[in-house]
């Protein structure tokens, strides 16, 4: 049950993203409602199709599409308070992270997977639902840029997968990883904290030449 409420809540701040999304681009409620479901889901059925929990329950039951539903009706209905939040997508995105990828991580171990193995779970189904967002708006998903995002879940993620094997309950290994991995990418997104690009790449932007500004007909 306890798991489950967590799962719900993040479907429903994945949903808010997906669906602010939409409505940035102007889709019609459909639309906003489509992507909002497709946000929200997309990592949970990832993560339920790889430990072998089929049908997934994000389809196997009413309560995420309904969730999914609600969210995106709120954000057609109440674009104009949600906007003013600073950046609400990647706010949205940031609170969905931490509860998937707890969520993800629990629901991994349970299915006999190492702790390592479930860390990685809980990563991916954190990660997923951006990655479908991102995608269907002709965005570079959050995951592929140098944005600490995938790390934040995978340490959100590893509290859970490290608490099990030496006793910790739930009740205090979930919310200490859900805070760890929202908190460390809206934190990130704060500060402008980002991963180290590889040293080649760095050597590659400095050889590369300043564009002539020159007008062509110049002299």
């Amino acid at each position: 049950m306890f798991f489950t409420l967590l799962d719900l809540v993040g479907t429903f701040a994945f949903a808010l993203a997906g669906g602010t999304r939409a409505v940035e681009h102007r889709l019609d409620p459909f639309g906003v409602v489509f992507l909002a479901f497709v946000a929200s889901t997309s990592g949970g059925i990832v993560r339920d199709l790889l430990i072998g929990a089929v049908p997934p329950i994000a389809i196997a039951t009413w309560h995420y599409a309904a969730v999914a539903c609600l969210a995106g009706l709120a954000c057609t209905l109440a674009y104009r308070p949600i906007a003013r939040l600073a950046a609400p997508v990647a706010v949205f995105d940031a609170l969905g992270l931490g509860f998937y990828a707890v969520v993800g991580t629990r629901k991994a171990l349970d299915a006999g997977l190492t702790p390592v193995m479930a860390a990685l779970i809980g990563m991916l189904s954190a990660i997923g639902g951006g990655i479908g967002r991102d995608i269907l708006t002709a965005q570079t998903p959050m995951v592929l840029r140098k944005e600490i995002y995938a790390v934040a879940a995978l340490a959100g993620a590893s509290v859970v997968a490290v608490g099990d094997p030496i006793g910790l309950p739930d009740a205090i290994t979930a919310p200490i990883g859900a805070v760890l991995a929202s908190g460390l990418r809206l934190v990130a997104m704060k500060r402008s904290w980002d991963l180290p690009l590889p040293k080649w790449v760095v050597v590659d932007d400095a050889r590369r030449p300043e564009p002539d500004d020159r007008s062509d007909d110049a002299h």
